[in-house]
């Protein structure tokens, strides 16, 4: 239902080079302007972290290569591009950055990531606590802030910047302000430089000039700078025109240095025409890499090029230590792109066509489709998104996914349904309802007669399976749409552990539990050979509980170890189908005595159980009915009760369970006639709160924390008011603090 059907995270060659560029810090350019004094003062601060906040043109990324290479401490290096746009990617690329200086958390990165892991409740916290327990000082280096937009990522980021410990620190580059830095600053925690500090002076504008290799005397390099207001690319440039024009420099018109077009386009026009066209046309790459650069522009020489504009310093930024990949600055490719727009408009598509031909033959599905992106091929971008949903989604990187489905548009989506009944699946497994179920009836409404891209039989096997998995219609039509879908999938399908997972739910709903158990057993089989972790799950955790009832207490052991396993090696904890193994975890601890454990396995379970939503009704009802079931044989009725009342909540919205609407009355009868009176524990919280709860480790107000959650204001209040009383606390510190004791929080 969301595991990685048999593709596998995209880890090939080409992504392995990628990752290791944004992970290398560059070597400052010969003849850079020295920043030491600045790198003197905040290494020397005792703050924790530091801001580097200017426009482009300002050093910024010279500054920090200059740090990583005067550091004694333990060097991380971060380069950020837009692609990082996603929590998920964000710490991945942080625990990267961390385990490569620290060889003893090499298994840091698969903790932070993995199968519908919550970055601000799981992974960021979990990854805070790692770098807070370093065993020595480090500094994290952090290159292009900015690109990274999506609130999702500035709040898991102040998560992690809270682990950063004394010693250490976190310096980060960026031309707008960051947001974490008004309460560090207020708490005298950062230090802070912009553009004024980083402004050049008549001596750092000598130093430009020569290693252009243009003599100037200190007056005409304080003009320089006057004009200039000392920002460091227009004094560049106007080194690089001085060189060219054999001038020196205070001929150098332009009054304004925030206009680059006209000092840009006196570099460019003496250059030759066809490295001017290599210019603009590789302005449509984010990284560039010399048979990537043939490919676009169609011809050889991608190499020779590169080379000759790095050794003319010609605003080009190499990634990695081997000088194979660069990437333009960030002013000169805007530049440039206006440029392409300008002179060539009508190659642009072909341009990015030529890109994604390259990224998708080299292996990078996902970097081709960022070029598809930008072209009018829709259809061909609908069916990549089709094929990269799966594994993008598998590796945690939701709001990537939802990006894409967003670039395309819902009509896009709905034109080639079986991406329309993807985009149901991806909403049901993060308990975005209403969406999910507006999918679910667009796809009932579609039509489509030929081979999906997905792995699917057909589009009729698709949508049942779909149609199953929210059983809006009760067990019958759901045994109809499962046996349809499992007759459809052949056996080398990569959905075919999901139709005979579903089979099994459905034949369990009706009663038949002598046609289930050999249905999950397949499906469980069926799922490891293929590597699909969520049929293995379900159904160990269903033929654990089953062999429980049985009295079959050592194959149950068996069971819920396989299941546990997996979760464990996939990092599933947050995920929909591991409330249910949980669940059957503790009731088998209870079974031995161990309370302890039990209590633990019940927290896990209680924490993930939000994802549990009425558009998965029978998981989110049998789940909380085995979870009620041990919290009263524990003697909490408090927890039991509450978990009946969400039971209640599902019910109501899909009435229609058949034989498990019969169980949870038998259990609420039990309840009710109970002779023991007394009531253990207090209520838990419930899956909205859950849901708000790692907020509270951020400094977002009441305000923006209901702008996440798209709530109001005094729905936050009610549900924070609610936390603080359950959790026997008053205020978040405090909050935060008891809920990762209790295991609600954190890794």
């Amino acid at each position: 239902m969301g595991s990685p059907r048999g593709v596998g995270p995209i880890v090939v060659e080409l992504d392995r080079l990628l990752i290791d560029a944004k992970l290398s810090a560059p070597r400052p350019r010969p003849g850079s302007v020295s920043r030491s004094p600045l790198i003197d003062a905040a290494r020397t601060s005792g703050r924790r972290v530091v801001g580097i906040t200017a426009s482009a043109g300002y050093g910024k990324s010279t500054l920090l290569a200059q740090w990583a290479l005067a550091e004694d401490r333990r060097v991380a290096w971060i380069s950020l591009d837009r692609f990082d746009d996603d929590p998920a990617a964000l710490l991945t690329l942080l625990a990267s950055a961390y385990a490569g200086i620290s060889p003893d958390d090499a298994g840091l990165i698969a903790d932070v990531s993995g199968l519908g892991v919550s970055a601000l409740g799981r992974a960021a916290p979990h990854l805070a606590s790692v770098l807070a327990a370093s065993p020595a000082p480090f500094v994290l280096l952090l290159d292009d802030l900015h690109l990274l937009r999506s609130p999702a990522c500035h709040d898991v980021l102040e998560v992690v910047i809270s682990g950063i410990p004394g010693g250490s620190q976190l310096v980060a580059t960026s031309r707008f302000e960051q947001p974490h830095l008004p309460r560090l600053r207020a708490s005298d925690d950062a230090v802070e430089f912009q553009s004024g500090d980083l402004a050049l002076d008549a001596d750092g504008a000598r130093q430009i000039f020569a290693q252009a290799r243009v003599d100037v005397t200190r007056e005409t390099a304080t003009a320089v700078t006057a004009r200039t207001e000392g920002w460091p690319a227009g004094v560049y440039l106007a080194a690089l025109i001085a060189r060219d024009s054999r001038s020196q420099g205070a001929k150098v018109s332009g009054a304004d240095p925030y206009v680059a077009d006209y000092l840009y386009r006196e570099s460019l026009s003496r250059l030759p025409e066809r490295t001017q066209r290599f210019l603009r046309r590789t302005a449509v790459l984010d990284q560039l890499h010399a048979p990537l650069c043939d490919a676009v522009l169609d011809e050889t020489g991608g190499q020779r090029q590169l080379r000759d504009l790095e050794a003319s310093n010609s605003f080009l930024i190499p990634l990695d230590r081997r000088r194979e990949w660069y990437r333009y600055h960030a002013l000169f490719q805007e530049f440039l792109a206006g440029e392409l727009r300008r002179v060539e408009p009508e190659i642009i598509t072909k341009l990015h066509l030529r890109a994604a031909d390259w990224y998708e033959a080299h292996g990078s599905p996902a970097l081709a489709l960022e070029h598809l992106l930008n072209t009018p091929e829709r259809d061909r971008c609908v069916r990549l998104v089709t094929q990269l949903v799966q594994p993008t989604y598998s590796a945690g990187q939701i709001s990537t996914v939802q990006r894409w489905l967003a670039a395309l548009g819902d009509a896009a989506v709905e034109s080639y349904p079986p991406l329309a009944v993807l985009a149901g699946w991806i909403a049901a497994l993060t308990g975005r309802t209403a969406e999910a179920q507006r999918w679910a009836a667009i796809v009932d409404a579609a039509r489509f007669d030929l081979v999906p891209v997905d792995g699917t039989a057909s589009f009729d096997s698709a949508r049942a399976m779909l149609r199953a998995v929210m059983c809006p219609a009760g067990p019958q039509q759901m045994t109809i749409d499962a046996d349809c879908a499992v007759t459809q999938e052949p056996p080398w399908s990569q959905w075919r552990d999901t139709a005979l997972l579903l089979s099994a739910e459905a034949h369990l709903l009706t009663g038949d539990t002598d046609q289930a158990l050999p249905l999950f057993s397949e499906a469980s089989a069926v799922g490891a050979s293929l590597g699909n972790t969520d049929t293995i799950v379900d159904g160990e955790a269903e033929l654990a509980l089953e062999a429980m009832e049985r009295g079959r207490w050592d194959e149950a052991a068996e069971r819920v170890e396989h299941a546990l396993g997996t979760i464990e090696t996939h990092r599933m904890h947050d995920y929909a189908a591991s409330v249910l193994a949980f669940a059957a975890a503790a009731r088998l601890a209870v079974h031995r005595g161990d309370l302890a454990e039990a209590g633990r396995q019940l927290t896990r379970a209680m924490r993930a159980r939000p994802s549990c939503t009425f558009v998965l009704p029978f998981l989110a009802v049998r789940a909380r009915l085995h979870l009620a079931k041990v919290h009263a044989t524990i003697g909490d009725h408090t927890t039991a009760r509450h978990l009946l009342r969400e039971i209640d909540d599902v019910l109501r919205r899909r009435p229609a369970l058949g034989a498990l609407v019969d169980e949870v009355t038998e259990f609420r009868r039990t309840l009710t006639s109970s002779a023991q009176l007394s009531v253990a524990g207090a209520s838990p919280l419930t899956p909205a709160e859950l849901r708000l709860l790692p907020y509270l480790q951020t400094h977002l107000t009441i305000r923006e924390i209901g702008e996440r959650l798209f709530v109001s204001r005094n729905t936050v209040g009610s549900e924070v008011a609610s936390i603080y009383r359950k959790l026997g606390v008053s205020s978040r510190n405090g909050a935060v603090q008891r809920a990762t004791a209790a295991g609600l929080l954190g890794g």
